[in-house]
This record gives C-alpha cells, structure tokens and sequence, in this order.
C-alpha cells in the first residue's frame, strides 16, 4: 500500500537527517512510518509507548471510513492516501471546487484568494434538489442520529456532498445533544448561546450555520465565535442569518427571502453570529459585558495537545462550570487531548472519547499519522 506522500518520517529530528520520503510502515501498528531502518531504530524507544495503541486505533478504520453516501468510496483514507482522490478533483467532479463555500476545501482557495475582512456569506453553487436552500418539509424528528437520518428528513439525495460543510453545525447540534439533558422543545421561544472556539475555516463558511435554523426551531440562537485566527479588522463583527443559504436555481422560493440583511433589532432573525479576535479566557471578560453566559461551548478540531494557549481557557471553563466539547481529526489526538484537560482538571471527561456521526465524510489528506483523519472525527467533553 502506498503513503501519503506529505507526511514526515516519524523519526524526523534524529542525529541524522532523512533519507528521503517515509516509505517504511511500523509492521506492527502500520501507523507510522519512517524513511530507513536507521530512522525506525532511533525512534524505537518512544515509539514502542504508543504502538499497541496505535494499532488498536488502525483496527477501527473500516468504522470509521463508513458513511452512507453514494461518493464514499472516493472520499475516505484509502482513496485519498492513495492519491486515486485528492479533494480539489473530488471537489471538481461535483462542480464546486474553488466555488463559494467551498473555496476553503482544498489548499486552492487558501493558496489564490486573500482573507477578506468582510467576505460575503456565499450561496451554496448547487441546485436546490441538493442542498437545504429551504425549510424542511417537515417538523425535525425527535433525535437525529447519523448523515442518513439527517439527509432524510432533508430529502436530500445522498449523492450531495453538502455534508462536508454541514458538518460544522451539526456537530454542534450533535454536541448539544450530549450534553443538554433538555430537549429541543424546551428551547422554543428562547436564546441559546454558544461560545464557539477556535475557528479557522468557518469564518468563510459561515452561511452554512443558517442550517441552525432549522436543527434548533423556534429558539434564538446567539453563537460567538472566538479566537486569534479571526482577524483584528473583524473583531466585533457582526452577522444575523434569518433564512438558509441559497442555491444556484433562479426560480427556487429562497430567492424570495431577504438573506443575511435584516436589522439587529428584528427579532425573527433565528441566528445571530458574533466575531471575536483573540483567544478566549483574553476575551472572556468582554463578552461577559455583553450579557453572553454560554449555554454550551464548543471546540472543533481543538488540538489541544498541541497548543499552550489551551491551558488557560480549560482552567476557565473548569471554574465557570459550563459544559463543554472538543473534537479533533483522529482518535489518537483525542487521547491526547483528554490527557491534557484531565490533567487540568483533576477529572475524566464526562463525555468519554467518541465517534461523531457527523463528521466531515472526506478524509484529510495530509496528517502526521496514517490513521484515519475526519474533520471532526471524534468528540469528548467535559
């Protein structure tokens, strides 16, 4: 089997330098690799602590490439890691590659376009036959559970690849399905409010998050996005999305709404959408001021084993006491995440690690390790 051709040895940073590309598995866990033996012997020692772990992990794989999309086949790890797919031709084939919302989804839309401070909220470039332009047709059911249910109740034929921005609210329903003992019900007629950290690629996927609308009728729901990838020149930002994103058909009934246009002060805006640049436990205070308590926070592909920065924002949710869930790319990053806030805390998570049903159904295609890598993937809380 081939490797993906991006990640680095696994013992990069011995005494001498590689080789070449890591063409060499671990035979046990078959989820590092290395670019010679010389390589594979150096990292022994460290490697031997996660191998049998890793090894459980790769195991799980079938479970997590599984998805009941027509596409998925081209769009999990094999296909991807053997370069059979890359996303910006999985992209081109649907015809929305470097197109609105999707212009983030490769390293294209990076690569040729600047961040705009105040880039529009952009359609959906699919005909309405494919993507939630409307409301549904009928009430959300009591519990949504996976893609197929969700594409269901939406009738949306389960070759659209809307799930791959959708992922991003309804891993927010999903989250607040874990940790809310109330149900959707007892929201009608209320504002609920999520502090949202972290974001990167949201911030030009935003009218994705109209799809809110219809995952949380009836209720009013404040989300405040926060951290340092949010530019200085959109702190304070701020959008109110009243109806979903559109599709390409010209005489489709979203063209009659008003989209993303009404005054703050209209109250029928469902979704209301708040920037703040820096990190949270610096921001915390500020949005205390504008009578933003959080009902639930929540941290996509949160890395928390990875930045510093984290330590004092879990030391603030700890002491607030709000509910709160992380995710990450692959379940080996969960781990460790959990081990970081844990160590924080005083605590297990409440929510142990587990798979999201919503994670984004296309692999990513470069990561340090060769276990299977969702936006996404996996969720803890605490």
């Amino acid at each position: 089997m081939g490797l993906n051709r991006a990640m680095e040895c696994a013992g990069k940073g011995s005494r001498s330098p590689c080789s070449g590309p890591p063409t060499r598995r671990c035979g046990r866990c078959q989820a590092v690799a290395y670019c010679s033996i010389s390589h594979q012997v150096a990292h022994r020692s460290v490697h031997k602590v996660e191998c049998e772990r890793l090894e459980q992990q790769m195991k799980r794989a079938d479970i997590l490439n599984d998805f009941p999309f027509s596409f998925t086949r081209e769009a999990t790890v094999q296909q991807v890691r053997e370069r059979c797919e890359t996303r910006c031709s999985f992209l081109m084939k649907r015809g929305v590659h470097c197109s609105g919302m999707w212009m983030y989804e490769c390293r294209c839309g990076a690569l040729t376009n600047s961040q705009c401070p105040t880039r529009p909220i952009e359609g959906w470039s699919l005909s309405g036959s494919l993507c939630p332009c409307k409301g549904p047709p009928s009430p959300i059911p009591k519990q949504i559970t996976c893609w197929k249910d969700y594409y269901e109740w939406r009738c949306i034929p389960l070759y659209s690849p809307v799930a791959l921005l959708l992922h991003w609210p309804l891993t927010l329903y999903w989250a607040n399905q874990l940790v809310m003992s109330r149900s959707l019900d007892d929201i009608v007629g209320k504002k609920f409010c999520i502090h949202y950290l972290g974001p990167e690629k949201e911030l030009q996927q935003l009218g994705a998050f109209g799809e809110l609308i219809a995952l949380f009728p009836g209720a009013g729901v404040r989300i405040d996005f926060v951290g340092p990838a949010i530019p200085q020149e959109r702190d304070g930002e701020r959008i109110d999305i009243c109806s979903y994103a559109q599709c390409t058909d010209r005489d489709c009934e979203c063209k009659s709404d008003m989209h993303f246009a009404k005054p703050l002060s209209d109250r029928s805006c469902s979704v209301t959408l708040q920037l703040h640049a820096g990190c949270y436990h610096d921001v915390y205070t500020e949005l205390m001021k504008q009578d933003s308590f959080p009902d639930l926070i929540i941290a996509p592909n949160a890395g928390i084993a990875a930045y510093k920065s984290w330590l004092p924002t879990i030391e603030l949710i700890k002491e607030i006491k709000v509910p709160a869930v992380f995710s990450d790319f692959c379940e080996e990053a969960s781990l460790l995440a959990t081990r970081c806030v844990s160590s924080i805390t005083g605590s297990l998570p409440s929510i142990p690690i587990q798979l999201n049903p919503f994670r984004q159904p296309l692999a990513i295609e470069d990561s340090a390790l060769l276990l299977p890598c969702y936006s996404n993937c996996f969720l803890f809380g605490i």
